[in-house]
């Protein structure tokens, strides 16, 4: 059980955006804690509000058409929803860093590597002259693996490969030493050989600031490799929130279960994948009661699950295993083994 006190706190954070086919309710009373140095995954199926929830606390979803309806995101007693724009600006980029998904639109083509981590560097410490900037930069760029740092640092991001890219913005984000890392889906545009070296920059990013990380990703053997705990989103709710070891081999949400049973595993003589029935519901109109009760076996037409929105209730005696299911208690001989947890 974690018992050092959160560095960021989020709680009840409702997210909607405005379009012509009605309100999009983008993410629903989300709540979950981040502690010091730890490694919190979110996960979930695209549409899931994973994204959006960091977004939003970082003011970085355009205003309209998106609203942040109620909530609170606490970091080191400030809330940051209700911070000023200039306020807000210091602590992203400097105390909270984000490392997007696409490296190539998230970098300006028109400047070079080492001007864009050097503008991040100065931003946030304006003392700082040209040539501390550019040697802090081309250590930054040591630090996370790129080769002959000292040429590469003037060049633009057409010249750097994806991996080198996706390099490039982890220099920048642990630039400044943040105390939080947001990292969105770092691995998706990756080949999988790629994948796993961006696995090791992350780790030692980590190792250099110290910093806790939301790992923002649908990749579960991500997760497996680096979280500590987990976040499990579906039709932008929290359903099941837990340490990484109890999510993967004893699953409490009929959704994480059918996550794991969609994973391609070395250990069983599986022939088929088996995915999850149906879709993931339209957030304009979301069905009544248990989101997923469309696509859940579990459920077996159960009135409470069509008209009842389950709340997160916590299992065991520390009660850091939380699920919102009507029939969680059902799932506990429906464990899912996970070779690469231990």
């Amino acid at each position: 059980m974690l018992k050092s006190k959160p560095i960021l706190t989020i709680r009840d954070l409702t997210v909607e955006f405005d379009t012509e086919d009605g309100v999009v309710h983008a993410v629903t009373d989300v709540s979950y804690d981040l502690h010091p140095g730890e490694v919190l995954g979110v996960v979930g199926e695209s549409g899931s509000g994973k994204s959006v929830s960091m977004l939003s606390m970082l003011g970085l979803i355009r205003v309209p058409p998106g609203r942040i309806v109620n909530g609170e995101a606490i970091f080191k007693s400030e809330d940051l929803l209700k911070l000023s724009p200039d306020r807000l600006r210091e602590i992203r980029g400097g105390s909270i860093a984000m490392i997007f998904q696409d490296p190539m639109t998230a970098l300006n083509p028109v400047l070079t590597i080492g001007d864009q981590i050097s503008e991040a560097i100065k931003a946030h410490n304006p003392g700082t002259n040209g040539n501390a900037a550019r040697k802090r930069t081309i250590e930054l760029l040591e630090i996370v693996g790129v080769p002959a740092a000292e040429r590469r640092v003037d060049q633009f991001p057409h010249e750097f490969s994806g991996g080198m890219r996706q390099r490039a913005m982890i220099a920048m984000a642990i630039a400044n030493d943040p105390s939080v890392l947001v990292a969105d889906e770092p691995t998706t545009a990756l080949d999988v050989t790629i994948q796993a070296q961006i696995v090791e920059v992350l780790k030692t990013a980590q190792r250099e600031t110290q910093a806790a990380i939301v790992l923002i990703t649908h990749d579960l053997g991500l997760i497996a490799e680096l979280a500590d705990r987990v976040v499990v989103m579906y039709a932008g709710r929290v359903v099941e929130l837990g340490d990484v070891f109890s999510i993967f081999n004893s699953p409490r949400h009929p959704y994480t279960v059918g996550l794991l049973n969609s994973l391609a595993r070395l250990d069983t003589d599986k022939e088929w994948l088996e995915p999850i029935p149906g879709q993931p519901p339209s957030l304009i109109t979301p069905p009544p009661g248990c989101a997923f009760h469309p696509r859940c076996a579990q459920s077996q037409g159960r009135t409470i699950c069509r008209t009842d929105v389950p709340e997160l209730r916590a299992f065991g005696e520390s009660g850091d295993h939380q699920s919102a299911c009507h029939f969680a208690e059902e799932l506990e001989s429906a464990r899912v083994r996970v070779g690469a947890v231990s």
